[in-house]
C-alpha cells in the first residue's frame, strides 16, 4: 500500500474538490432514491382514491428529485472530469520534471517501447484514482449510511439486515471479484508494454527483420503478445458480469429479508402498506451505487502497478544534480582535464583511464583513436550526462560540477554522429537552440550551414526522425542549431562519419569555417584534414598514447601514423 499512499500524497491538493464531488455523487444518488420512493408513494396512495390535495407533497418530489437527479449528475460528472484532468496534467509535469534529470545515463537500461509506456499508458490509467478508486467508495457509504437512517425509523431489524447487504456488496463481492481476477489488471498491462516494445521495434527495424527474415517470427511474437491480452480481457469482463449478477441477487435478497422483517409490523400499525411500497423501491434504488465496487479493487490493482512503475524510475537517483548555488559561467574558457577517469555502471574497465591535457581559448585539437577507445565518454563528461569516476574537468579554472548542467550545455555546442530531429518542422527544430530567434536570424544560420535552398521551407514537416531529409542534411541542421546557439566552445563527437566523402568534405568545411575563434573539441576516427589542427591527442583503451601536431605523429611508428597508413591505403586501393 506504500505506492497507493504516494499517489494518494499527489492528488492531496484537491482533497476539498474530491469532498464536494463525492458529496454531489451521493446527492445524486439520493435523488434518485428519492424519486423511486414519491413515485411509489404517489401509484400506492393514488390506488385509495384519496384526495388529490394529499398527492401534492408526492408530485412535488417527484418534480424536484427528478430535476435534482439531473442537475446533481451533471455538476458531478462536471466537477470530477475537471479534477481528473487536473490530475492527469499534474501527474505528467510531475513525471516529466522528475524524469528530465535523469537522462540520459539512468534511462538508458529501459526501452523506448517500455518508457513511451509509461509515460503515455500508466499515467493515463491514474485517471481512475479518483474517479474509479477514491469517489465509489464515498459515495456508497455514504448511501449506506442515508439508507441504515431511512430504515432505522421503521426498525432496527430492518436497518440491520441492509446493513449487511449492504457490507456484503460493498466488501464482499469486491474481495470475492479481485480474489477470481487476481493478477489480470497486472496481466494485461504487461502485455500492453511487450505490445509497445514489440510495435516499436517492428516500425524502427522492419528494414533488418526484413533482411535477415525475422519478420515472420517479430509478427508472430506480436499476435501471441495480442493474444495473452485479449484472452485475460475475456476473463475480465466475465468476472465484471458475475460481480454485477452477484450485486444484483444480493439487492433481491436485501429486498425480501426486509420485507420479511417489516410485514409483520403493518398489523401493528408501525408500518402501512404505502410506506412498505416505498420502502421495496428505495432498498433497490440503494445498491446503484455498490455496482462499480468491485472495479474499485481491480482499478486499484492497475493503479499500484502503474504507480511502482513510474516510482521505478523516478525513485532513481538522477547522475548529475545542479549546485545550490551554481557558479556563472566563467569569461575565459580555458579547459583543464586532469587525471580524469570514467567506468560505466555494470562494468570492471575503465572507460577513460586518467586523462590530463588542457585546451587553450580559441585552440582547434583532435581527439582521435579506434573504436572503443573512449573518445565519445569524454563528450558524455564534458555534457554531464555523466561525472567522472575520479579526476575533473575544469573551464576557467572551475570544476564544471560547480555550474548549473543547463547552463554548462548551453555554453557548450555539440554536433554528434548521430543528429536528432523532432517530427516537426525545420523552424521548431531549430527553435531548440535558440527560442527567440526571428526568421531573419533562422535563414541566416541555414544559409551559413550550406542550406539556402531550406531558407523558403521553414514550416516543412521533417519527418519521423527526420527522415524526409538526407544524412547530410540532418547533419547541416545541427551545424544550423549550433550557430544559434552563439556557444564559446564546441565539440564535434563524429559529427562526419556517416557521411559520404563528397558531403563530408562539404559539411567539414563549414564546420571549420563557424568554429573560427571559438575553441573546438573534434572527436572522430577519420583522419581527415588532421593538418588544420593545433593539437592531435590519441587515445587508445582510455589512455593518451600519443599527442602532438600532426607532421610529429606521422614522424613517429605509434598508433596514429599506423591508423593513417590503414585509412588512406584503404581508400586509395578502394
Amino acid at each position: 500500500m506504500k505506492t497507493f499512499f504516494r499517489l494518494i500524497a499527489l492528488v492531496k491538493p484537491y482533497f476539498w474538490w474530491m469532498a464536494l464531488a463525492a458529496l454531489i455523487g451521493f446527492a445524486t444518488t439520493g435523488s434518485g432514491i428519492g424519486l423511486l420512493m414519491t413515485s411509489a408513494y404517489i401509484i400506492a396512495k393514488a390506488a385509495l382514491q384519496p384526495p388529490m390535495v394529499t398527492l401534492q407533497l408526492g408530485i412535488a418530489g417527484v418534480r424536484f428529485f427528478g430535476l435534482a437527479r439531473g442537475v446533481f449528475r451533471y455538476i458531478e460528472r462536471l466537477i470530477s472530469h475537471n479534477i481528473t484532468f487536473k490530475i492527469l496534467a499534474k501527474l505528467r509535469l510531475w513525471f516529466y520534471d522528475a524524469i528530465e534529470p535523469l537522462a540520459p545515463a539512468r534511462l538508458m537500461h529501459f526501452k523506448s517501447g517500455d518508457l513511451l509506456q509509461r509515460v503515455v499508458d500508466d499515467i493515463q490509467s491514474l485517471e481512475n484514482i479518483y474517479t474509479r478508486v477514491l469517489g465509489p467508495p464515498l459515495t456508497a457509504l455514504l448511501v449506506a449510511a442515508l439508507m441504515w437512517f431511512l430504515l432505522g425509523v421503521y426498525s432496527l431489524q430492518a436497518a440491520l439486515l441492509i446493513l449487511c447487504f449492504h457490507s456484503l456488496a460493498g466488501i464482499g463481492v469486491p474481495l470475492l471479484t479481485r480474489q477470481l481476477s487476481r493478477g489480470l489488471s497486472v496481466g494485461i498491462m504487461n502485455r500492453k508494454a511487450e505490445q509497445q516494445v514489440l510495435a516499436l521495434d517492428l516500425f524502427q527495424g522492419i528494414g533488418e527483420l526484413q533482411l535477415y527474415g525475422q519478420l515472420p517470427a517479430h509478427l508472430a511474437a506480436m499476435q501471441s503478445a495480442e493474444s495473452g491480452k485479449l484472452q485475460l480481457q475475456r476473463k475480465n469482463a466475465i468476472i465484471e458480469g458475475l460481480h454485477e449478477s452477484l450485486t444484483g441477487l444480493l439487492m433481491n435478497g436485501a429486498l425480501i429479508a426486509i420485507l420479511w422483517a417489516l410485514i409483520p409490523s403493518i398489523s401493528t400499525g408501525v408500518v402501512n402498506g404505502i410506506s412498505l411500497t416505498v420502502i421495496t423501491l428505495a432498498v433497490m434504488a440503494s445498491f446503484e451505487p455498490f455496482l462499480p465496487l468491485p472495479s474499485t479493487l481491480k482499478h486499484l490493482e492497475a493503479d499500484q502497478l502503474a504507480g511502482e512503475r513510474l516510482f521505478e524510475i523516478l525513485d532513481a537517483k538522477p547522475e548529475t544534480v545542479a549546485p545550490l548555488t551554481p557558479l556563472p559561467f566563467p569569461a575565459e574558457h580555458s579547459i583543464q582535464v586532469e587525471q580524469l577517469s570514467f567506468t560505466y555502471p555494470g562494468s570492471d574497465t575503465k572507460a577513460l583511464d586518467r586523462l590530463t591535457f588542457t585546451v587553450l581559448p580559441g585552440e582547434h585539437i583532435a581527439i582521435v583513436g579506434p573504436s572503443g577507445a573512449g573518445k565519445s565518454t569524454i563528450t558524455s563528461l564534458f555534457m554531464r550526462f555523466w561525472n567522472s569516476s575520479e579526476g575533473s574537468i575544469s573551464i576557467g579554472g572551475h570544476n564544471i560540477t560547480l555550474f548549473d548542467p543547463e547552463e554548462l550545455r548551453r555554453q557548450i555546442a555539440l554536433v554528434s554522429q548521430r543528429t536528432y530531429l523532432f517530427a516537426e518542422t525545420i523552424r521548431e527544430n531549430l527553435t531548440l537552440a535558440a527560442p527567440d530567434a526571428t526568421d531573419d536570424d533562422l535563414k541566416k544560420a541555414l544559409t551559413a550551414a550550406g542550406l539556402s535552398h531550406f531558407t523558403a521551407k521553414l514550416d516543412e514537416w521533417c519527418g519521423q526522425h527526420g527522415m524526409k531529409l538526407s544524412g547530410g542534411e540532418r547533419q547541416r541542421i545541427a551545424i544550423a542549431r549550433v550557430l544559434l546557439q552563439h556557444a564559446p566552445i564546441m565539440i564535434l563527437d563524429e559529427a562526419t562519419a556517416n557521411l559520404d566523402g563528397v558531403t563530408e568534405r562539404e559539411v567539414t568545411q563549414t564546420l571549420n569555417a563557424i568554429s573560427s575563434g571559438k575553441t573546438l573539441i573534434t572527436i572522430t576516427h577519420r583522419l581527415k584534414a588532421m593538418e588544420q589542427y593545433d593539437r592531435i591527442l590519441v587515445l587508445e583503451k582510455g589512455k593518451i598514447v600519443e599527442q602532438g601536431l600532426h607532421r610529429e605523429l606521422m614522424d613517429g611508428n605509434g598508433l596514429y601514423r599506423r591508423m593513417w597508413e590503414l585509412q588512406h591505403v584503404a581508400e586509395m586501393t578502394g
